[in-house]
Order: structure tokens, then sequence, then C-alpha cells
């Protein structure tokens, strides 16, 4: 089968990868910004406000989180934008899209550990699902999550066995590639689908994603296996694809490109683009720390301190991870 729809498989097929709540942080596969610090959601919901006092975002509008986990990073945002303004909680409308049952339960059960019943949250199936006139729409980490088609030297990657092989591209396939000037990488799928459907299911729209990737084409595979916080390329020798399908979380880097040129073709605009570490300070989270640090011991203000620093330092998640702000 074509590698994508393998990845497909691997991510979210019958006993896949996401199919069930998956732990991140020092417990799981991975670390996110999110699992980091509450101070990337907190700065997130900061610009926010910031959108809703312009008028740029709607007051009665929706706040939705797209791949939220356990929900942590849309919690952390109304807990921001009820310290900036009480009111806000009882007049915005909150949502998770989210298919699978079971990550559905974990989330509602971690938001009334937060909130109780003070906070309603609405499922969606899928972002088609949604439906309404205004919604400030965050994202971490998903379009890395898209399955992929694998490219090399005009030549696209099959599985079989649990082994990649390779077989003469299809036309349309080098016609991408040749247009993106991509020899060898990772092509994505599904991007013009979910640009499509979320322009069709909102009138009005601010989407706000961070992941990592870049907006120029590396012509080499940043395809990957992560397993507790390990990293194994997919064409490691020693890396034995049976074993780690459905176990292991895979991913790659994101083309931004791509994911700009699926949004502009269906009416979106690109409102920026920059580095996670200038996107969290422009959005205020060295002023919420020092807020923070009036009102705490020096210990907790120098531990918050130093995970802020993972997130925006160059060397750490900085500059590898990128915002892009797309609005219709």
């Amino acid at each position: 089968m074509y590698f994508s729809k393998y990845m497909n498989e691997w991510l979210y097929g019958d006993n896949g990868y996401y199919k069930e709540f998956k732990a991140i942080g020092k417990g799981g596969d991975f670390y996110t910004a999110v699992s980091t610090s509450r101070f990337f959601g907190a700065s997130i919901a900061n610009y926010f406000y910031g959108l809703l006092k312009s008028g740029v975002a709607s007051r009665d509008g929706w706040l939705i989180e797209i791949g939220a986990h356990q929900g942590y990073l849309l919690c952390d945002m109304i807990q921001w934008l009820y310290s900036c303004d009480p009111t806000l909680v009882q007049s915005l409308k909150f949502g998770i899209v989210e298919r699978q049952p079971e990550v559905q339960k974990a989330q509602l059960e971690y938001i009334e550990q937060r909130f109780g019943d003070d906070i309603k949250i609405v499922h969606f199936d899928d972002i088609s699902d949604v439906n309404v006139n205004y919604a400030f729409v965050v994202a971490n980490e998903i379009f890395d999550a898209f399955p992929c088609e694998l490219l090399k030297d005009k030549k696209i990657a099959l599985v079989e066995d649990s082994k990649i092989v390779w077989e003469d591209a299809p036309k349309e396939t080098l016609e991408w590639a040749n247009r993106h000037h991509l020899t060898t990488g990772e092509i994505a799928i599904g991007y013009e689908e979910f640009a499509s459907q979320m322009s069709q299911s909102i009138k009005r729209c601010d989407f706000v994603t961070f992941d990592y990737g870049e907006k120029y084409v590396r012509n080499d595979f940043s395809i990957r296996i992560y397993r507790k916080h390990e990293v194994y390329p997919l064409f490691d020798e020693d890396l034995n694809l049976e074993e780690s399908y459905k176990k292991d979380d895979i991913t790659y880097d994101v083309n931004f490109t791509h994911v700009s040129e699926a949004f502009l073709d269906v009416g979106f605009k690109e409102v920026a683009y920059e580095t996670q570490a200038r996107a969290l300070i422009r959005f205020g989270i060295i002023d919420i720390l020092e807020q923070f640090s009036k009102q705490t011991t020096q210990a907790r203000y120098a531990g918050e301190a130093d995970k802020i620093k993972t997130l925006i330092a160059p060397t750490m998640m900085g500059d590898r991870f990128k915002l892009i702000h797309f609005s219709l």
C-alpha cells in the first residue's frame, strides 16, 4: 500500500497510535509546548483577548481547539481569559474537535477537574461539523500528524510486508513536486481538504497553530519515530517497522508553504508566520511571567521561568517551532 495509507492506519486505524488517549510529557513518547508550561496557553489566550478587545474577534463566538489531547491548552486559555475578563467565559462558547470517544471522555474528565460544572464543552467529530459564525481556532502540532507520501528520485514509497519499497510516482505527484522544487522528502496528504472544510464550516475565523518545520524545502527526509523520548529516523537500518507499527508515534517536519497554499486557495489570509519564540513574546508571555512573579514565591517563579525558557530559547523550542495565523 502507499505509505500515506500505511501511516494513516498506523496513527488512526483500528488500535492505531492515536485511537486511544496517549500520555504526553515525561511519561509519554515526547514533549509538547502545552505539556511544558501553562503559560503557553495563557499567552495565546492573551493574544485572543487582544483580538476581542479590538473587535476583530467576537465576544459571543467560539474558542475551539483541534487535537486537544487531554484538554490542557484549552483549559489554560479559558483560565487566562477569565482572569482578564470573567464575563468572557459566559459569553464565549467552547469546543473541541475530536472524534475518538475514549479521548473525548478523558478531556471531559480533565475539564471537570479544572472547572467543575462552570465550563461546558461541545465536542465536534470533525471540523466540518462546526458550522458557526465566528471561531478562534487553535491547534498545537496537528499538521505533522497528517499522513504523507514519501518521494525520492521520482519514485514513491509503498509498504509491503513491513518493508519500504519504491515504484514510479504518479504523474500528479511529480507535477506537485516539480512546482515545489521537491526531489526528496514528504508530501502531506489532506491539507487542502482540511482548509476547505474549515472555510466552509466557519464564516469568520482566526486559526492559530504551532508546529515544527519550515517554509523552504530541504530535499531530505525528516520522517521519524518517537519512542519514550528517543528518536529513530524511519530509514534507520536498526528500526523494525513491524515492531513500531501503531505502538510508537510517527511524524515529520511540516512544509509551511504547503499549509499556507492550502489555506490561501480557499480564501484565508495569512496574518503571521514566525518562530514560536517571536510569537509568544509578541503575545505577552514575558509580561504574564512578570505578573506571576508578583503573586508567588521566588522558587515557583524560577521554575516557571525555566519552563518558558524551554518554549522560547532558540536552541530548544523557540526557533524550531513556528506559528502560523490565518484569518477568514
